[in-house]
């Protein structure tokens, strides 16, 4: 019969082992659940994706579930680190590893790649060359440009020139547009699209960037979309700048936003209504781009950031700025050029883009850096 006290300390001291003191899936610390049947140790949320594959994995407590001395043996003998040696041995360079801030839509494909497709075990190597594919083809519902209605487009991938077309039609000639590589970015925004799979796609042209909002009712096609995504960047990248490593360019992949959202902004005099936009700071390009909505497909303007040896600064207002706008927790930002005054709903919104703006001015620029902020001098 199984010695309770005695399992409890040995899971216990399990899962303090580095290795299995993050979730293997997503990282997030002290994880108090397992897949008993992989011999791994996983946070709540994963364990919520692990219990939708009972064919492959089936969970339990660390503290709440009875251990039998068998389960506690085997879970001695794997844990995260042998499993990753197993499920994550041919992972590519490009294909993203969800962190514990993801969407659910992420970290669930994640975990049935590698468990229920086993794609990255070195078994089925097709999984993995079909996100290579040229051209890589998929059928994703998209926004309008000037309405909310989504409808079906057909996207191409090519690495043949490194762009992204889509088609109105299956039997189109002629694609809607052309998108190059050189500056298309894809990140997940299911709260800003509404839909559980909702992909955002930004890229610049005519010095403008525009954004396409898609989805598509099955995770597995818009996570693999996404990966192909990465995979044609990688390859643009790799072309560009042939003497670094994939470690320095897998950041560039996919550009996060350091801050979202709604703010009041002023006009250049500061005696101009305010007027309510959306707002995304990247701290990757520096810069900070407004939209009349949050699903627009044109930035109304552009703002780069630079540091503070360049005359960037930012700070709380005065009350004079706070004049006209309905809301009352402002901030000022300083550009060489110009000073621009925001205004937060709440004064929680505005030190989190005190706090953002602050560490994009704390970042050295880099060369390419330099040639951004030469280029953006549009502010409306």
């Amino acid at each position: 019969m199984a010695n309770l006290e005695r399992n409890n300390k040995i899971l216990l001291d399990l899962v303090r082992q580095p290795g299995n003191n993050v979730c293997i899936d997503c990282g997030a610390p002290e994880p108090e659940w397992t897949s008993y049947t992989l011999g791994i140790f996983v946070c709540l949320n994963c364990s919520g994706i692990h219990r939708n594959l009972p064919s492959v994995s089936r969970v339990k407590s660390i503290r709440l579930d009875f251990w039998e001395d068998s389960l506690v043996e085997f879970m001695r003998e794997r844990g995260n680190s042998a499993a990753k040696a197993i499920f994550e041995k041919c992972v590519p360079a490009f294909f993203y590893r969800p962190q514990q801030t993801d969407c659910i839509v992420l970290k669930d494909q994640w975990i049935r790649t590698k468990y229920e497709r086993r794609e990255f075990t070195g078994e089925n190597n097709h999984f993995q060359r079909a996100y290579s594919a040229d051209p890589f083809q998929s059928t994703l519902w998209k926004k309008g440009k000037d309405n909310k209605q989504f409808l079906k487009r057909i996207f191409l991938l090519s690495r043949t020139d490194f762009t992204l077309r889509y088609f109105i039609k299956e039997d189109s000639k002629v694609p809607k547009a052309v998108v190059s590589m050189k500056d298309l970015n894809a990140v997940f925004q299911p709260e800003k699209i509404g839909h559980v799979h909702g992909l955002q796609i930004s890229y610049v042209q005519d010095e403008c960037t525009r954004n396409l909002f898609v989805y598509h009712e099955h995770g597995q096609v818009i996570v693999s979309f996404f990966n192909a995504i990465r995979a044609t960047r990688l390859a643009y990248l790799q072309k560009k700048h042939p003497t670094l490593r994939d470690s320095d360019l897998i950041p560039l992949l996919t550009r996060l936003p350091l801050k979202e959202g709604y703010m009041e902004k002023t006009g250049p005099t500061h005696r101009e209504p305010f007027k309510k936009r959306w707002f995304t700071l990247c701290s990757m390009n520096r810069k900070l781009l407004y939209f009349k909505t949050p699903l627009d497909a044109t930035e109304l303007g552009a703002v780069f950031i630079g540091t503070e040896s360049h005359s960037y600064s930012v700070s709380e207002s005065t009350g004079k700025s706070r004049r006209g706008s309905r809301w009352h927790w402002g901030f000022t930002l300083y550009t060489p050029g110009r000073q621009f005054v925001f205004m937060c709903e709440q004064d929680k919104e505005k030190k989190e883009w005190l706090e953002a703006f602050r560490k994009v001015i704390s970042q050295p620029m880099t060369p390419e850096d330099y040639a951004n902020e030469a280029d953006l001098t549009r502010v409306k």
